[in-house]
């Protein structure tokens, strides 16, 4: 009798074991790879600016934000040739480029060697190329309503500033909008 039940018992983990080991393989055979440098097309994909003739600029972003597609086109139609970087690891990408927690958006650039942090407008980054000052980049933490990107019909836009980031972290404001 004992060792009927210790057969029935190990028969029901078997058991349990085979579901799990089945239902684990589904879902790794319908989880999709995360694409990146700018391999993602469609509706998901950054403006295509190869007839660009401005600036070269990297743009990191993850697959899945929207806002950083519509600061993508902003940038486009101020003449920015944009190389667009797919990652779900932004965390990586802020922390080897000098952006803190603090000046952090959802999208980080590189143009001429300067960090662009967030929604910086287009303006202020032709105003950097142009007047070339020694600090690492410009950033617009988190993602102010009204700027570049982060427009929405009916809401107010909010005031919001431009950093300039020092090389050793500091910020002042570079412009305001």
């Amino acid at each position: 009798m004992t060792a009927f039940r210790f057969l029935c018992q190990c028969s029901a983990a078997v058991r349990t074991g085979l579901v799990g080991v089945f239902v684990v393989g589904s879902l790794l055979s319908v989880i999709q790879p995360v694409q990146v440098h700018g391999d993602i097309k469609g509706g998901a994909a950054m403006p295509d600016t190869s007839r660009a003739t401005g600036p070269q600029m990297s743009v990191y972003r993850s697959a899945s934000c929207g806002c950083c597609m519509s600061w993508g086109s902003h940038i486009a139609s101020a003449g920015f040739r944009i190389d667009d970087h797919v990652t779900e690891d932004m965390d990586v990408v802020k922390k080897a480029r000098g952006v803190s927690p603090q000046q952090a958006s959802c999208h980080t650039a590189v143009v001429e060697g300067y960090v662009i942090e967030g929604h910086v407008p287009a303006s202020a980054i032709q105003r950097l190329l142009k007047e070339r000052p020694n600090i690492r980049g410009l950033a617009v933490p988190g993602m102010p309503m009204g700027s570049p990107g982060m427009e929405v019909a009916g809401v107010e836009a909010e005031r919001f500033e431009v950093l300039a980031i020092a090389h050793d972290g500091t910020t002042s404001v570079f412009a305001r909008y």
